[in-house]
């Protein structure tokens, strides 16, 4: 089971950060004023399991036809006539105004498939539950961190009153219940989407198509590929622009990939060492 957020209908509302808190009686995290957007939670963390981003930018709005896919037969859309005037003071010189945009996006932990806070966990405090999510267990996590540094988006976070890590656990308790999670059910939009993986991949592939043959060629899936570096996501996002956009990794990898090789490698170093001081000593010896 997972998610499949759809970017392009997310209006910014937080209802699903709001729910996500007072399901799982999240900590109030500060909502301080940042002066970077309208967005005053900033990103992921230990007090912050879904986060709503407010992306600003100048570029081009795009149109859409508005008679694009009627059915046949149906009546044009009418000018009602409604008055359009600028606000006092307001600059209207299109050669340096230019035109500003939105884009929303509703972050989460990915519950990847290859999840590396899984394999550094000395406490199986992070398990694979048998909806294919990664939960945290709080009260058998000793706060050593290892998990932090090993999630390659930069979800895992330290409570800094107590040291534990805190994370979306895709609402495990109402899943358990036949609910779905707290924050798909209080989208008004269905931007967010919970379902079986398999389902909702092939929804987002439709999606996707759909938003290409209305000419907005920017769009892409993102975490879909179970082929991809960490073994597709169990949540994953329809984007409007490219990954780094969002601040996500473009090519996220499961950091703990290399470790078989390390291991052979440090191995190989120490049969060396050991047998380079044993030949010594026996040099010696002679």
């Amino acid at each position: 089971m997972g998610f499949f957020t759809d970017t392009s209908v997310c209006i910014g509302c937080k209802a699903c950060e709001v729910a996500c808190k007072e399901w799982n009686l999240v900590p109030e995290d500060g909502l301080d004023f940042t002066a970077m957007s309208f967005d005053n939670t900033s990103g992921l963390g230990a007090d912050t399991w879904r986060h709503v981003a407010f992306i600003e930018q100048r570029a081009p709005l795009g149109a859409q036809e508005t008679n694009l896919g009627r059915p046949e037969g149906a009546p044009d859309s009418v000018d009602l006539g409604m008055p359009s005037f600028d606000l006092p003071g307001a600059y209207t010189g299109e050669d340096e105004r230019g035109e500003f945009r939105w884009l929303m996006s509703s972050d989460v932990c990915k519950h990847c498939t290859h999840a590396a806070c899984l394999d550094v966990c000395p406490t199986g405090s992070l398990f694979r539950t048998e909806y294919g999510t990664v939960v945290v267990q709080e009260d058998i996590c000793n706060g050593c961190g290892y998990c932090v540094p090993a999630c390659p988006y930069g979800v895992i976070d330290q409570r800094k009153d107590d040291g534990r890590v805190w994370k979306c656990t895709l609402c495990y308790d109402r899943l358990g219940e036949g609910m779905e999670p707290a924050c798909a059910k209080a989208c008004p939009t269905d931007s967010i989407q919970y379902g079986d993986l398999d389902e909702l991949r092939e929804r987002a592939d439709e999606r996707l198509r759909n938003l290409h043959e209305h000419g907005i060629g920017s769009a892409q899936l993102y975490g879909r590929d179970p082929d991809d570096g960490v073994g597709g996501d169990g949540a994953f996002f329809l984007l409007l622009e490219d990954p780094e956009v969002y601040g996500l990794p473009p090519d996220p990898v499961v950091t703990t990939r290399d470790l078989p090789s390390m291991w052979r490698h440090a191995g190989v170093a120490a049969a060396t060492l050991l047998a380079g001081i044993t030949a010594t000593f026996l040099g010696r010896r002679r």
